[in-house]
């Protein structure tokens, strides 16, 4: 059974940082593309970053240079590093898995492994 497993969430100030981290167990997906999204209050879930097997990364405009996705493959863990945080960032954050190792995805549809999510709260 494939499970996706997220920590690190919390409440922090504006300016502050947190780090998100990601376990995964039942698969091997050291090939794989793996991603955060977030989701606010009715809001859809949006794409935050990614990364692949080989450590390219992308990332949503509204983070970059603020955030930093990372995985260490031999423990198949995937990381959010979350510097500068606005208020604006708070949401729901999930991490999700790739089933297809061959492509890097921005749309929530293009993953198949989901997380429960951890709360992130920036105040102001």
């Amino acid at each position: 059974q494939v499970q996706l497993v997220e920590s690190g969430g919390g409440l922090v100030q504006a300016g502050g940082s947190l780090r998100l981290s990601c376990a995964t167990s039942g698969h091997t997906f050291r090939r794989n593309g793996m991603a955060w999204f977030r989701q606010a209050p009715g809001m859809d879930r949006e794409f935050v970053a990614a990364v692949t097997g080989g450590l390219v990364t992308i990332y949503a405009d509204s983070v970059k240079g603020r955030f930093a996705i990372s995985r260490d493959n031999a423990k198949i863990m995937v990381y959010l590093q979350m510097n500068s945080l606005k208020p604006e960032d708070t949401a729901v954050y999930y991490c999700a898995a790739d089933d297809d190792s061959r492509r890097l995805g921005r749309l929530p549809r293009e993953y198949e492994y989901w997380g429960q999510g951890t709360q992130v709260t920036v105040s102001s």
